[in-house]
């Protein structure tokens, strides 16, 4: 099972990359993805979530306010600390699960593992096999990030500030996607760097 871990900064372009990626057939596994799953409504960790910060952060419906609670994390590292040590390991374990189960389903030629925080943490090392980092010039994310429109600037600058600098990024990748041009030259890259790998997997069977 060969998977090849997919990061980027924020507004870097990493949504827009497994969506492609998913368009040429290859297994997407999204840590973003995950995490909203794990606290969606009724979900197990919304009650870890309400007894670590309190009741203020759910909201009537039994919803968790998301804009609420990274305003919070942000503004207090210490409390950061906190939901990364929740929530990391149950999106670790779920993420186990899903590659095995492409892998047992699908026998793709590889899987993308989407992990926004992977140099944050060395969950993945055991399991990933190349790392390919979505990159592209911070003024950019920064626009990008805020296009969105459910950031303020100050939010956005404190979660560039939070993760990994771009360069720890783009020295620790095996393979870099510049993203500073049209989405249809990245949509070209990402066809161009799929047909590598493909080559790539297919010589790995036969070492």
């Amino acid at each position: 099972m060969t998977v090849i871990a997919l990061t980027g900064g924020i507004g870097s372009g990493k949504s827009e990359a497994t969506k492609e990626f998913a368009a040429l057939g290859i297994p997407i596994v999204d840590a973003d993805v995950i995490a909203h799953e794990l606290t969606a409504t009724k979900q197990p960790l919304l009650n870890e979530i309400r007894h670590i910060f309190g009741a203020d952060f759910i909201d009537a419906e039994g919803t968790l306010n998301r804009a609420k609670l990274r305003k919070h994390i942000f503004d207090n590292p210490a409390e950061r600390i906190k939901l990364e040590a929740l929530m990391h390991p149950a999106i670790h374990q779920r993420a186990l699960e899903l590659l095995a189960d492409n892998h047992q389903k699908f026998n793709p030629p590889y899987q993308i593992l989407a992990i926004p925080l992977l140099f944050e943490n060395n969950r993945y090392n055991d399991v990933i096999d190349l790392i390919l980092v979505i990159d592209c010039d911070e003024n950019l994310q920064l626009k990008r990030a805020l296009a969105r429109g459910n950031m303020t600037e100050a939010e956005v600058r404190a979660m560039m500030r939070a993760q990994t600098s771009r360069a720890t990024r783009v020295n620790g990748a095996d393979e870099v996607i510049l993203n500073n041009e049209s989405i249809t030259e990245f949509h070209e890259k990402i066809r161009e760097i799929h047909k590598k790998f493909i080559k790539t997997c297919i010589v790995s069977k036969y070492i």
